[in-house]
């Protein structure tokens, strides 16, 4: 990394799913874009980590990565859990190293949670306890998720609302915090200038939003939804399940995947893929629109942020993306 008593600017792009992030990076920032610089994009895209998992995840293709090089792609199994603590840490590496060679690191991606830690600071929840968290798994076991997920209800409404029941482990993480610290994990929240691997002083983040008219953006979904299951979504899903993952996987959980499969003790592991095609692809369309309206609320909630007008072609919201970039982290 450059020596400077200055911290150096890095340009996040965030925005809601099909809101043109992957294009208008393409344009600004790969080969033969408007930035003069070479870049590189360190993804925060909490579903792309997973390996096998492209379609799903509009993960950009083996051409768009040979045009601007990306990375947090493929780095865990669908078994395997990410936290966004994992996301900060190996984030701020890739940052640093690709500002070491001399290239421009760009953030993109939709997962407000990440960019959120990243940008402020991870929270400074309590450790993990291993003997309120035995105890925690022996009461899953005895009484089922159920029961858990209506206490941390009851508690920690807001968090209670983003944990879905199969997600153990951060099921289990909400109530061991809960009664290391009798404060809900909702209420440690990062705030700027909070301690932790996130909110680094080398860093200047430069938060960037593309906005699109929310009709547009539903139509861009509902096209992106169509284009996916064209492309064999299905197909993917399939091989997921017969390679032995379910919904109960964390990279299984996402909007995509976890349509696809219904409960059914008869088949190996507790689930079957549907064959309703139909009604699966409308469900990933509905659930992807809501989804896009959480992270349009999410992105309000950002101090600092700018807005880029997406309206007009690509080649427009590209130019005014990159004479925003250009102007607030001077490129």
């Amino acid at each position: 990394m450059p020596d400077s008593d200055s911290p150096l600017a890095v340009p996040v792009l965030f925005g809601a799913t099909a809101s043109g992030k992957t294009g208008a990076l393409s344009r600004v920032f790969g080969a033969g874009g408007m930035c003069p610089r070479e870049a590189e994009v360190v993804s925060a895209d909490s579903m792309q980590v997973y390996r096998g998992m492209d379609i799903g995840t509009a993960k950009p293709s083996a051409r768009e990565r040979s045009r601007l090089p990306h990375h947090l792609l493929d780095i865990r199994d669908p078994g395997e859990q990410f936290t966004a603590g994992d996301f900060v840490r190996l984030a701020l590496a890739a940052i640093a190293d690709v500002a070491g060679r001399g290239r421009v690191p760009v953030v993109s991606g939709g997962t407000g949670f990440y960019i959120k830690n990243l940008v402020l600071g991870l929270p400074e929840a309590p450790p993990s306890d291993p003997a309120i968290r035995g105890a925690l798994r022996e009461e899953l076991r005895a009484k089922g998720a159920g029961a858990l997920m209506e206490e941390l209800g009851r508690f920690d409404p807001e968090s209670a609302r983003r944990i879905h029941a199969n997600d153990e482990y951060r099921l289990l993480r909400a109530l061991e915090v809960l009664r290391l610290s009798g404060r809900p994990l909702s209420s440690f929240d990062a705030s700027p200038g909070s301690a932790g691997l996130g909110g680094d002083t080398r860093f200047r983040f430069v938060v960037i939003g593309i906005s699109r008219p929310r009709e547009e953006l539903y139509k861009r979904i509902d096209a992106r939804c169509a284009a996916m299951f064209e492309q064999g979504l299905p197909e993917e899903v399939r091989a997921l399940s017969e390679a032995g993952y379910t919904p109960r996987d964390p990279g299984m959980r996402g909007i995509g995947y976890r349509e696809f499969f219904a409960e059914d003790d008869a088949a190996p592991g507790g689930y079957r893929v549907s064959r309703d095609v139909a009604g699966v692809r409308e469900l990933v369309a509905r659930n992807s629109r809501r989804y896009a309206k959480r992270q349009l609320v999410f992105f309000a909630s950002l101090p600092g942020a700018r807005l880029v007008d997406a309206a007009g072609d690509d080649d427009e919201t590209a130019a005014r993306l990159w004479g925003e970039i250009r102007e607030t982290a001077g490129l």
